[in-house]
C-alpha cells in the first residue's frame, strides 16, 4: 500500500491548486477587462474620425443623385488615402436607411449591405462606450466604429446619409489578435508559475508550522500504538508510518475507544467475579465456622459430654474445622498475593528434580501404605531458575488436591520427565476426576481465578489448582490436563528449565 502524503503537504497542494485556478480565472477576467478597455480607448480616440472627415472633405457627402456633378475622382482619392494611411479601418458611405452606397476596396467583400442604424444613433447620441455595430463584411461579429451624419441640405426631410468607419478591419484584427494571444498565454503562464512557486514555498512553511502541533500529536499517538502492539505481542494490525496525521489520529482514537470499551467490560467482569468470590468465601467459611462454634460450645460445657472419649472426639472435630478454615484463608491470601503481581520477587537456581523428590517424601511419612509414590526413571539433573517456595507450594497443592479428591483409591503417582527445554511434572490420581468447567479452563489455558469456579454445592472451588496455575504462569510455564485412560485425573505442570 502506497504511503499517503501528510496532511500539511496535501493542504499545501490544495492551496496551490486553488491559487493556480484563481490565477487562471483572474487572467481570463483581466484579459477580458483589458480587451474592453483597449476597445473603449480605441473608440474614444477615434470618436471624431468620421466627423472630421465629413467636416474637412465635404465631397465625400455627395449623394447618389448628385454623383455626376461631384468630383468623383476626388472622393475616391480621399477614401483611398484613408485606407492607405490606416489599413486597419474600413470606410463606408451609408444612405439614410443604412444601406452601403460606397466602399473603397473590392465591392465583392461587402456581404451585408444593410447596417443597423440603432447603434449609429446611440453613438451619435453620446451612448456609453464601447459601442459595436454591424460588420458589412458579413463576419457576424459586432465591430467598433466611428460614425458621422452628413450635413442636411435644404428641403431634405430625412438625413442625407452617414459616414460609417469600422475601426477593426481584418488587417488590424490579424495583427492585434496574434499579439494579444501571445501576451495572454505568456502572462497567464507567468502568473501561474509565480503563484504556484510562491504558494509552495510560503504556504508549505506556513501550513507546516500551523499543523506542527497536529503532526506531533499524531506521532505521539502512533508511537503509543506501536508500543501497545509490541507489549501485547499481537503481531497484527498495521500502523501508518508517517503520512496523514488526521488518519493516524483517527486510527488511534478508534483503538482507544475499543480499549476503553474492553476495559469497561473487563472491570464489569472483575466486579462480578469479585462479588461471586466474596459470596463463595462467605459460604465456604460459614459451614466450618458454624461447626467449630458448636464444638467449642460443647467443650465449654453448654452441651453434656457423657460418653467416654466424646470430649476428645469433639476436640478433634473442632481442630479439623479450624484446620479447614486455616487452609482456606491461607489459599485465599496466597492467591490474592500471586494475582497482585506479574513478577517474581525472589529468584534462585536450584535442582527441580530434588525438589519434586522432597515434596513426595513429605507425604510418604504418613502411617500405612504411602499415599504418594514417585514413578518413572530419574530425569537426571534439572536446573531451574525461579522461586523455590512458590514451586514447592504448587507441587504441594497438586498432590494434596489429588489426595483429598481420591480418598481410598490407589496412591497418587508423581513423575518427572524432561522434554527439550522443559521439565514436565505429572500428578495422577484414580479419583472421580475434575469438574467439566475446571477441565475446560485448564485445557484452554484460561484463568481459574477470574471468574471463580462455583461448586454445585455452593462456594468456590479449585483454589489449590488456581494457585498452582498462577505459579506456573509467573515462571513462564503452564498447567494442563492430560488424557487418563484408566479414569481419574492427570495434571501436567510444565516449567522452562534454566539455560
Amino acid at each position: 500500500m502506497s504511503r499517503r502524503r501528510s496532511f500539511s503537504s496535501r493542504l499545501t497542494m490544495a492551496m496551490a491548486t486553488l491559487l493556480l485556478a484563481y490565477g487562471a480565472l483572474v487572467g481570463v477576467l483581466g484579459w477580458h477587462v483589458a480587451a474592453e478597455d483597449e476597445q473603449e480607448s480605441l473608440q474614444r480616440l477615434s470618436h471624431g474620425l468620421a466627423r472630421h472627415i465629413v467636416e474637412h472633405w465635404p465631397e465625400i457627402t455627395v449623394s447618389e443623385r448628385d454623383r455626376d456633378q461631384a468630383d468623383r475622382a476626388a472622393r475616391d482619392a480621399l477614401l483611398s488615402m484613408l485606407m492607405v494611411v490606416n489599413p486597419g479601418i474600413q470606410v463606408y458611405v451609408l444612405d439614410a436607411d443604412g444601406r452601403v452606397q460606397a466602399y473603397i476596396g473590392d465591392p465583392g467583400m461587402v456581404r451585408q449591405e444593410q447596417v443597423d442604424l440603432q447603434a449609429v444613433r446611440d453613438f451619435l447620441g453620446g451612448g456609453r462606450l464601447p459601442l459595436r455595430g454591424t460588420d458589412p463584411m458579413g463576419s457576424g461579429i459586432p465591430r467598433l466604429f466611428s460614425a458621422a451624419m452628413f450635413p442636411p441640405r435644404s428641403g431634405d426631410t430625412r438625413p442625407p446619409g452617414y459616414l460609417y468607419v469600422v475601426l477593426e478591419g481584418p488587417a488590424r484584427e490579424a495583427v492585434a489578435g496574434q499579439l494579444s494571444q501571445r501576451r495572454i498565454w505568456l502572462g497567464t503562464a507567468l502568473v501561474a508559475a509565480l503563484g504556484l512557486l510562491v504558494t509552495l514555498a510560503v504556504g508549505f512553511f506556513a501550513l507546516r508550522r500551523l499543523t506542527l502541533p497536529l503532526h506531533r500529536l499524531a506521532g505521539r499517538m502512533r508511537d503509543y500504538r506501536l508500543r501497545t502492539l509490541q507489549a501485547a505481542d499481537t503481531g497484527s494490525g498495521s500502523s501508518p508510518s508517517g503520512g496523514d496525521e488526521v488518519q493516524a489520529i483517527g486510527v488511534a482514537f478508534d483503538e482507544m475507544t475499543q480499549r476503553i470499551e474492553a476495559q469497561a467490560t473487563r472491570e464489569q467482569q472483575q466486579a462480578s467475579a469479585h462479588r461471586e468470590m466474596m459470596a463463595g468465601v462467605a459460604h465456604d467459611l460459614r459451614t466450618p465456622l458454624t461447626a467449630l462454634h458448636g464444638h467449642l460450645e460443647a467443650l465449654a460445657g453448654k452441651t453434656t459430654l457423657a460418653q467416654p472419649g466424646q470430649r476428645e472426639r469433639v476436640l478433634a472435630a473442632a481442630l479439623a474445622q479450624s484446620d479447614k478454615v486455616r487452609r482456606l484463608s491461607q489459599q485465599l491470601f496466597e492467591l490474592a498475593a500471586l494475582q497482585s503481581t506479574d513478577q517474581l520477587l525472589h529468584r534462585e537456581r536450584f535442582r527441580l528434580d530434588e525438589l519434586v523428590t522432597d515434596a513426595v517424601q513429605k507425604f510418604e511419612l504418613a502411617e500405612g501404605p504411602p499415599p504418594v509414590t514417585l514413578h518413572g526413571d530419574p530425569p537426571g539433573r534439572l536446573e531451574f531458575d525461579g522461586d523455590l517456595q512458590l514451586i514447592e507450594r504448587a507441587l504441594t497443592n497438586l498432590i494434596d488436591n489429588a489426595m483429598r479428591h481420591a480418598p481410598g483409591a490407589a496412591p497418587v503417582r508423581v513423575s518427572v520427565t524432561r522434554e527439550g527445554g522443559q521439565a514436565r511434572i505429572t500428578v495422577e490420581d484414580a479419583g472421580a476426576g475434575l469438574p467439566e468447567e475446571l477441565l475446560d479452563r485448564l485445557e484452554h489455558g484460561q484463568s481459574l481465578r477470574d471468574p471463580p469456579v462455583r461448586r454445585s454445592s455452593g462456594g468456590i472451588g479449585g483454589l489449590g489448582l488456581a494457585i498452582a496455575q498462577r505459579v506456573a504462569t509467573l515462571h513462564g510455564g503452564s498447567l494442563r490436563p492430560l488424557p487418563s485412560p484408566d479414569g481419574g485425573t492427570r495434571l501436567c505442570l510444565a516449567l522452562p528449565l534454566a539455560q
